[in-house]
């Protein structure tokens, strides 16, 4: 079982569900950017099943015109927004890393965190909210209701297994669903909407009765437009589908000559994805939203109301036949139930992607199977907590794609700004207005959404700091390189046919008095004889807040004393590391020697996981003794003082 569960997606090189190119390319995940499209798409397309309902809700007679809004800013905000995030980050790290460059050290790692748990919201909502308005669409279908009503909950849970069963079984699979379901239901979709506007057309009247509506309620054109800018946040989850679009970037098929350096094939081609995306889109939402606005009482849209969450699937029964309406649910059903494949998608990739780097979870959560069953087991109680109602996870799903969007925004607008690109600096900045606006409205109504996305916020953040901690004395540095001098240094030591000896040191000076003190002070301490040749080591912290890491290590001489100096984010374990480098080389274990730390045990651990220091000896040891099992071929460490 465990060797099944790790079978796919650990690899060395933490790349998540969708690995780097090479490893893509090899395993032949890539696709068509039109195939990559329709995995994203049945997330983005899928909102048609309740959109128009929301917007007739929220907008009444105003629905078109809000529509209309929504369509603005997809083609003018979101969608130039994201062809820029595609650019900066083509290996499906999302916005996410965009912010992680404009930041450094800890207060990085603590906003990805904080934006992984509002990752968290927005996609495991996606998968329950989708799977639950797949089950409404199939209790509310007229030849299964008597049979199916009350038993939402169980539906929604089979639905949920069903979509886990497609992940463990491979992403070839999800790929060829997704193509069909997406086709399938745009193209009924288009013929549900066409019919309408025919409607529309044979009554006149339809067309009258709607401006009349509009002029009752709103005096002048710029009150119309007034209260259509207010009830945008409530239109926002037709946003929805951009952040994925740019995590499944790996998939995209690019250039022949494309690199991992610069794909620009593949950067061209999800360029297309999300173009051609948002206009099928922003076509179907504004078809959508006026024929179920001109055709459908007002009344149907209504809790409890014949039209609430499925309008479209309403006017395929009432103006097409039950047939036809049955087949067109069956499309909606599967295209909601599959819309959580986008969502887990993307969790799939974000978490191997970051917290396994970060040192923030197991190693485990490389691999995809893992991963897809703990993904599940939080959808399902999330399902059950919420009781499979789709209106009561509206708003936490609103909360978790605006936050993901509003912070896309953000960092454009400074990444152009830094540039020196003024004035599409300004423009971005315009955007994060709009999107900053539209989450606070969204929360102030619907708070329990940010609720929601802090109890996900307070679950990664405490169990990354305990995998912080349960791997601290992991050996984590990936591979260790010597330089000519350093290489040089080491082969004078190691022709003497005997064990090579460090002194650890934390370079202060760096003069030769420096070395000669502290060569006096350690062979006193440790019994380490004056005959014996020993090389200086000295470990310098450059991130502490990285987990895993290359080490070069450089060599200089400071008088007649041969000094190793290297970087990394823990002093213990560069060391150890280093230590063992040698030992391979040497054919046998090496010796380091220390002085005792004259700080606490409680502040020395706190300087370990967060500065990368502390009482280095025994973590070197720690580490050391994980790393190696056998005593006898383990590096040696001497403390004295």
């Amino acid at each position: 079982m465990k060797a099944w569960l790790l079978e796919a997606g650990q690899q060395p090189d933490p790349g998540g569900f969708y690995e780097g190119e090479r490893e893509a390319t090899a395993h032949q995940h890539v696709r068509p950017w039109w195939k990559v499209m329709c995995l994203t798409g049945v997330d983005y397309f899928s909102t048609l099943g309740y959109q128009p309902g929301i917007a007739a809700l929220a907008a009444g007679a105003l629905a078109p015109i809000a529509t209309l809004v929504l369509v603005l800013v997809t083609l003018f905000g979101a969608l130039p927004m994201y062809r820029r995030v595609a650019k900066e980050s083509p290996h499906g790290d999302g916005s996410l890393s965009m912010l992680e460059r404009l930041l450094s050290y800890w207060p990085s790692k603590v906003l990805v965190l904080a934006l992984i748990g509002f990752v968290a919201t927005g996609f495991i909502i996606t998968i329950t909210l989708s799977a639950a308005d797949a089950s409404a669409h199939l209790v509310e279908n007229p030849f299964l209701t008597d049979a199916l009503h009350g038993r939402e909950v169980v539906i929604t849970l089979v639905l949920l297994a069903l979509l886990a069963a497609v992940f463990l079984k491979g992403f070839g699979e999800a790929i060829g669903i997704a193509v069909v379901l997406v086709i399938a239901y745009i193209g009924l979709s288009a013929v549900v909407v066409a019919n309408g506007f025919w409607h529309i057309f044979q009554n006149p009247g339809t067309f009258t009765d709607w401006t009349n509506a509009v002029t009752e309620a709103h005096a002048s054109p710029l009150a119309v437009l007034g209260a259509s800018l207010l009830v945008f946040p409530a239109l926002a989850l037709g946003l929805s589908g951009f952040e994925t679009g740019v995590v499944v970037m790996p998939l995209v098929k690019g250039d022949p000559d494309d690199t991992p350096a610069e794909p620009a094939g593949r950067i061209r081609n999800a360029k297309k994805l999300l173009t051609t995306a948002a206009l099928i889109m922003s076509v179907m939402l504004m078809g959508s939203a006026i024929v179920t606005t001109f055709l459908i009482p007002a009344t149907e849209f209504a809790p409890g109301g014949e039209a609430n969450g499925r309008a479209l699937a309403f006017l395929a029964h009432e103006n097409l036949g039950d047939t036809f309406g049955t087949v067109y649910d069956a499309a909606t059903i599967g295209i909601l139930w599959f819309a959580g494949s986008s969502a887990m998608a993307g969790l799939l990739n974000i978490v191997p992607r970051y917290l396994p780097r970060y040192g923030m979870a197991p190693d485990w959560a490389r691999a995809t199977r893992p991963l897809v069953l703990v993904f599940t087991f939080i959808s399902v109680v999330v399902t059950i907590a919420f009781k499979a109602d789709v209106d009561a996870q509206a708003g936490a799903y609103a909360t978790g794609v605006l936050a993901l969007m509003t912070s896309a925004a953000v960092a454009v607008t400074l990444t152009e700004w830094r540039r020196g690109h003024h004035r599409a600096g300004a423009f971005f900045g315009v955007v994060s207005a709009v999107f900053t606006y539209t989450i606070a409205v969204t929360i102030l109504d619907r708070p329990e959404g940010l609720v929601i996305a802090f109890i996900f916020i307070a679950m990664i953040v405490v169990i990354s700091l305990f995998s912080r901690i349960t791997r601290s004395t992991e050996l984590r540095v990936q591979n260790v390189t010597f330089d000519p001098v350093a290489a040089e240094l080491l082969d004078e030591v190691l022709v003497k046919n005997a064990p090579v000896r460090f002194i650890a040191n934390k370079v202060q000076a760096g003069d030769d008095a420096e070395y000669n003190e502290k060569s006096s002070d350690v062979r006193f301490d440790n019994h380490l004889h004056i005959a014996e040749t020993a090389v200086f080591l000295e470990v310098e912290i450059n991130d502490a807040s990285d987990f895993a890491t290359a080490v070069e290590v450089t060599g200089v001489r400071i008088g007649s004393h041969r000094v190793l100096r290297a970087t990394g984010p823990s002093v213990p374990n560069v060391l150890a590391a280093i230590l063992l480098a040698v030992s391979e080389k040497d054919d046998m274990p090496s010796h380091v020697y220390f002085e005792w730390s004259e700080k606490g045990p409680g502040q020395n651990a706190l300087r370990f996981l967060f500065a990368g220091e502390g009482d280095v000896p025994p973590l070197t040891h720690e580490i050391l003794r994980r790393a190696v099992a056998d005593p006898d071929k383990r590096p040696v460490v001497h403390v004295g003082g």
